[in-house]
């Protein structure tokens, strides 16, 4: 597969479109944590009953996986600002129409739409490649992939403050206005790439994809509610296995696959997608587990008593520190290479999760989990889309960062499962009410802590990669484009290693 241009040079990029481009990221990963202040309101808001009222959240994380490396795919096509627009626009509609509902069906098809907006953080990571130059992309790709835990450490104090003073609903209208304000600003600001690959769009295998993910996630969301060994969840699981493999061969035989699968299994590639899903699962953990331990009360015997709003605040660094981390992750990626810097992160986070088990009986104790949550989190998160950028030719961006955005969330809902069967399992029934229990936030990080375990095992497998050659590739097509060659498409199927030895020569 080759690159091609849309024959037209690229547009300049302006100081600006590192933050706009960071801001639809952040907009749309609001998504993801924008009810979790009335999580246990849902039921009796919808009038449903709470299985039924879990769907609220099932499907934008449903929705949210499907459109990251489909959404990825069609920006390498057809424009990947385009695509961008396009993903806020379904995001705005989508709040719109939560925001006009109180019933259950219509809130679950406005949810849906509002996940579909995950596709813009690898479109933005797309476009920062392809106009960015060298001494600018590092920190950019590392605030746009970041963008995602900013997004959802953000939203818990704004929506906990607007949940406890205002009505719901507008919660939604929020979210609109601010994908409004996004696709306003990506107009004005940020030009379109005129980078293209070549070939059509694989239809057969989006929706293969979209089946196979469904059938994978909708029982890892929904096991503990119907049995993690009833028939329906093994059927899944099961029918998943075999669509999924199906799906494999024919993008195997495809000459213009959804998801280049020879490309996937480069070990580059490879241990960076699977060391995401682990840190996608120490992510989600402490979104789950401090929200509830700093709102139970005090006559709990370990509950820290806090308002909804405060325990958000408390919360909040999380987002902060990673948003601040982007800087420093580009002068140490610079200097050691994003493999030093993804290890780094993850040691961050285990000190985090590690510290965190005895730090669980003040206030202020949850605000230094965050911030050293928030500073492994962020190195990690950064270090990613500059180890698949510098893997996979430049015609293959949007698609392949898609799926490393579909291997963090699938992280993300393997972690909402297993801590939410954890602390159903290890909770007191006080009242005829399930409360939390200090051994199950413990046991929650020691899960934590495991995964990113797992995760520094896979870091360590990766490759030695040659240091900046992300950086040199992204370089050479700024300054390619810049000088008119517009038309060049020899080595466009290179690595961001060879593209670099080819550069440095």
């Amino acid at each position: 597969m080759t690159h091609t241009t849309t024959g037209q040079p690229a547009g300049r990029a302006t100081g600006a479109v590192v933050p706009v481009l960071a801001f639809a990221g952040i907009v749309v990963a609001v998504m993801q944590t924008l009810l979790v202040p009335v999580i246990k309101d849902l039921p009796q808001l919808l009038g449903t009953a709470p299985s039924n009222a879990t769907w609220v959240l099932t499907s934008t994380l449903l929705s949210g996986a499907v459109a990251t490396p489909i959404m990825g795919r069609l920006g390498d096509l057809y424009g990947k600002r385009r695509m961008l627009i396009a993903s806020l626009a379904v995001m705005v509609a989508g709040a719109l129409v939560s925001a006009l509902t109180s019933t259950l069906i219509p809130m679950i098809a406005g949810r849906t739409l509002q996940g579909f907006a995950m596709g813009a953080i690898p479109l933005g990571i797309g476009l920062m490649r392809d106009m960015l130059p060298r001494e600018r992309l590092g920190s950019a790709m590392a605030l746009m992939s970041s963008s995602i835990g900013v997004g959802g450490g953000l939203a818990l104090p704004a929506a906990a403050l607007v949940a406890q003073h205002a009505d719901w609903h507008a919660l939604f209208y929020g979210a609109a206005g601010l994908g409004v304000v996004s696709i306003a600003l990506t107009l004005l600001v940020v030009p379109e790439s005129p980078m293209r690959a070549e070939g059509s769009f694989d239809l057969l295998g989006a929706l293969g994809l979209s089946a196979g993910l469904v059938l994978f996630l909708l029982p890892i969301t929904k096991g503990s509610d119907w049995g993690w060994t009833s028939g329906s969840t093994l059927g899944l699981f099961g029918a998943a296995a075999v669509v999924l493999v199906l799906w494999g061969l024919m993008e195997l035989r495809s000459a213009a696959p959804l998801v280049d699968l020879r490309t996937t299994a480069r070990p580059a590639v490879l241990f960076t997608n699977l060391a995401s899903i682990m840190v996608g699962v120490s992510f989600y953990v402490v979104s789950l587990v401090l929200p509830q331990l700093l709102q139970l009360p005090k006559a709990t015997g370990y509950g820290l008593g806090q308002s909804m709003v405060a325990a958000g605040l408390l919360v909040a660094p999380l987002g902060l520190t990673m948003m601040f981390t982007a800087p420093v992750y580009a002068r140490l990626s610079a200097k050691y290479g994003p493999k030093f810097t993804l290890i780094l992160g993850m040691l961050i986070i285990a000190i985090g999760y590690g510290s965190g088990l005895g730090l669980m009986s003040a206030p202020w104790q949850s605000l230094v989990i965050a911030v050293l949550l928030g500073a492994g989190i962020g190195l990690a998160y950064s270090s990613l889309p500059a180890l698949i950028v510098g893997a996979v030719p430049a015609s293959e961006t949007g698609a392949a960062n898609g799926l490393n955005t579909l291997m963090r969330s699938i992280g993300t809902s393997v972690s909402s499962a297993v801590i939410g069967m954890v602390l159903a399992n290890t909770a007191n029934d006080v009242g005829g009410v399930a409360v939390p229990t200090l051994h199950g936030f413990r046991l929650s990080f020691l899960i934590a802590t495991g995964a990113v375990a797992v995760g520094l095992l896979m870091a360590l497998f990766l490759p030695k990669p040659d240091r900046g050659s992300h950086l040199l590739a992204s370089s050479a097509e700024t300054s390619s484009a810049e000088t008119g060659d517009t038309d060049r498409t020899d080595g466009a199927d290179e690595t961001g290693r060879e593209r670099a030895a080819r550069i440095t020569a």
